[in-house]
């Protein structure tokens, strides 16, 4: 008899490892500024977009990230990455 799968639990954009995709699950979009909010919709982010995190900034743990949403690259402060819940691909 096979174990069952393990099944992904969502986890923050900014804990994702590295270079591994995942899928958006929920955005906490009442944790974010308006702007902020407003600038990830019109990155196109929200429930089932493909992300990826490239980059972290080691600049005391609490500088930008850098990732993938869809084909673009883009750099996001890490209360907003925070904010952003992602299933990783199994």
């Amino acid at each position: 008899m096979n174990a069952p799968a393990a099944i992904p639990v969502p986890v923050r954009l900014a804990h994702l490892p590295r270079q591994r995709p995942g899928t958006v699950s929920a955005v906490d979009w009442d944790a974010l500024a308006k702007p902020e909010a407003r600038r990830l919709r019109e990155l196109g982010l929200d429930e089932g977009v493909e992300v990826e995190l490239l980059h972290r900034s080691s600049f005391f743990g609490g500088g930008p990230i850098a990732c993938r949403i869809g084909r673009m690259t883009v750099a996001l402060r890490r209360h907003v990455a925070a904010a952003i819940h992602v299933t990783p691909a199994a």
